[in-house]
C-alpha cells in the first residue's frame, strides 16, 4: 500500500500585496474599491482553486482536499505524487509572485502522515519556517549572479474587471495549466461552481456588492456615502478572530483540524452573505474578502456599525454550538475595527489599512471587542452606546434640541480627561453637580416623556450608583454616531 503523505501550501506577504500600488493607470475618480475587492478576491479563489486544480490535473479523488482558504491549504495525497505536486506548485509559485508585483510568495511543507496530529503538525511548520527563512536555499550559486528585472506586468485590469467585477455575477469559475496562478469567471481546463453552501463539487465564496443605482455594477464608494443616515460617510470594517491559531494547535486530529477550519470559512461566507443580502445593509455594504477566520467589508459609515454588531451576535451563537465541547476561550470570541474616510473621495486602500491598524489596538487592548469612532469598547459597551446614541437622537429630534446640545455633552468628557482650568478640575466631579450642568442644558420643558429620557441619558453616562462621576467609555462613542447621523 502506498505510503500517505500531507501537504500544506500557504501563501505570504497578502496585506503588503493589498495595500501595494496600483501597477497601471487608475481612473481619475476612481477610490480603487475595484481593484482591492479584484486582489482579495483572487487571494481567497486562489487558495481554493490551487488544491482542487492540483487534485484534478493529477486524475486524484476530491475527498483528498483537507481544507482550503483564508491564504492557505490542506491535501492528503499518495506518496508517488510528491514529485508531480512539487512541480506544479513551484510553477505556480513563480505567476503567483509575477502577479503579486514581487509581495506574494507561495510556499508548502510535505511530511508523511504518520504519528501523531500535533507531530505531523509540527513537521509541516517546521518545514514552512526553514523555507521562509531561507528564501535562497536550493540555487546555490545563482543566486548571487547579475540578473535582468523583469519587466514589471499590468494586472490592475485583470484584477478590477474580471475578478473585481465579472466574479460576482459568475456562476463558476475555472483554471488551466497555461496560466496557473489565474482564476477566470466562466471557462478553463477545470471548472467548479461558486455558492454559498458547503460542498466538495463547488467552491464557496462570498462576494456581495451594493448595486448601483442602476443597478448594471457594484456601487461606488460615494454612492454608499451618500446612502448612509445622517452625514455622507463611508468606511472599512475588518473581523478577526481572537486566538485563531491558537485553537487549531491545540487540536488532537486532522480531522478536527479540517472540521472545524471548514465550519469557521462556512461561517464567514454564509452568514456575511446572508447578512449582506438583508434590507438594512444590501444597499449600503459591499463585500471585500471572507477568510478562514476573517472578513472585510466596506459600505455607509452607519451600516457597518450595525453589521458589526450582528456578525458578532451570530458568532457568538456559532461558537456556543459547534465550540461546546473544546474548553478554553480560544476560538471563541471575535475582535473587529472601523475606520471612516476623511473625505468622499479618499483612496480605500488608506481606509482599509487604518482599520487593520485599529484592528491591532482592538487586540492589544482585549479580546472580543471593537475599535469603534475612536474608541475600544467591548460588545456590551458597545451595545449600550447604540441605546445612548437612539436617546440623544430622540432628543434633538423630538424635543428639537440645537446640535450644541451635543457639544455640551461632548464638554463633560473634555473638562474630566483634559481639564480646563476651573477650580475643580483636579477633583472628582459630584454626580450632583453634573445633574445641575446638565440640568441647565436640559431645561425649558416638563414634559414626562422628556424627563424619563433625560434621566435615562444621565444614568447611561455616569452610571446608577455612583457617588461621583465616572464617565463611561461608549458615552462618548454614542455621542459621537449620534453627531453624524444628525447631520445632512
Amino acid at each position: 500500500m502506498s505510503e500517505q503523505i500531507l501537504l500544506q501550501g500557504k501563501i505570504l506577504g497578502i496585506e503588503e500585496f493589498l495595500l501595494s500600488r496600483p501597477g497601471g493607470v487608475t481612473p481619475a475618480r476612481s477610490n480603487g474599491e475595484e481593484l482591492l475587492a479584484g486582489r482579495s478576491q483572487w487571494i481567497t479563489l486562489l487558495c481554493e482553486v490551487l488544491p482542487r486544480a492540483l487534485l484534478a490535473e493529477f486524475g486524484l479523488a476530491r475527498v483528498l482536499l483537507g481544507s482550503s482558504g483564508g491564504g492557505q491549504f490542506l491535501l492528503v495525497l499518495p506518496g508517488e505524487s510528491r514529485g508531480p505536486a512539487e512541480e506544479f506548485l513551484a510553477s505556480t509559485a513563480r505567476q503567483i509572485a509575477e502577479l503579486g508585483g514581487g509581495y506574494l510568495k507561495l510556499l508548502w511543507g510535505v511530511t508523511e502522515n504518520l504519528g501523531d496530529w500535533s507531530v505531523v503538525r509540527k513537521r509541516l511548520n517546521e518545514e514552512l519556517q526553514r523555507k521562509r527563512a531561507t528564501p535562497l536555499a536550493g540555487r546555490g550559486a545563482d543566486a548571487f549572479q547579475p540578473f535582468t528585472a523583469m519587466a514589471p506586468v499590468d494586472v490592475d485590469a485583470y484584477f478590477s474587471k474580471e475578478l473585481g467585477l465579472n466574479v460576482r455575477e459568475a456562476s463558476m469559475v475555472g483554471w488551466s495549466p497555461e496560466t496557473p496562478a489565474m482564476v477566470h469567471p466562466g471557462g478553463g481546463k477545470h471548472t467548479w461552481t461558486l455558492t454559498t453552501n458547503l460542498s466538495l463539487e463547488s467552491i464557496t465564496l462570498a462576494r456581495h456588492a451594493a448595486p448601483s443605482e442602476d443597478g448594471r455594477s457594484a456601487a461606488t464608494v460615494p454612492t454608499l456615502a451618500r446612502r448612509a443616515q445622517g452625514r455622507s460617510l463611508w468606511g472599512v470594517l475588518r473581523g478577526d478572530v481572537d486566538s485563531f491559531g491558537v485553537r487549531l494547535r491545540r487540536l488532537t486530529s486532522i480531522e478536527e483540524h479540517v472540521q472545524l477550519s471548514v465550519l469557521y470559512k462556512q461561517f464567514f461566507a454564509g452568514e456575511l452573505e446572508v447578512l449582506c443580502s438583508m434590507p438594512e445593509f444590501w444597499r449600503k455594504v459591499t463585500i471585500l474578502y471572507s477568510g478562514g477566520d476573517d472578513f472585510a467589508v466596506y459600505g455607509a459609515w452607519d451600516a457597518l456599525l450595525l453589521l458589526a454588531r450582528e456578525v458578532q451576535r451570530l458568532f457568538h451563537l456559532f461558537t456556543e454550538e459547534n465550540l461546546k465541547d473544546f474548553p478554553g476561550p480560544e476560538g471563541k470570541t471575535i475582535s473587529m475595527a472601523v475606520a471612516l474616510a476623511p473625505e468622499m473621495h479618499y483612496p480605500i486602500a488608506s481606509v482599509y489599512e487604518e482599520a487593520g491598524r485599529n484592528l491591532e489596538l482592538a487586540k492589544a487592548a482585549d479580546k472580543d471587542c471593537i475599535y469603534a469612532l475612536g474608541r475600544v469598547l467591548e460588545w456590551k459597551q458597545l451595545a449600550d452606546a447604540a441605546d445612548l446614541k437612539d436617546t440623544v437622537t430622540k432628543l434633538i429630534g423630538d424635543y428639537r434640541l440645537s446640535r450644541q446640545f451635543l457639544q455640551e455633552l461632548r464638554s463633560f468628557y473634555q473638562r474630566q480627561v483634559f481639564g480646563n482650568g476651573s477650580e475643580d478640575d483636579n477633583n472628582p466631579t459630584r454626580t450632583w453637580r453634573f445633574q445641575r450642568r446638565f440640568n441647565r442644558i436640559l431645561s425649558g420643558t416638563r414634559d414626562r416623556e422628556f424627563q424619563k429620557l433625560r434621566t435615562h441619558l444621565i444614568n447611561e453616562m455616569v452610571g446608577r450608583k455612583s457617588a461621583e462621576v465616572k464617565l463611561r467609555p461608549a458615552g462618548l462613542v454614542a455621542l459621537e454616531w449620534a453627531r453624524l447621523m444628525s447631520e445632512v
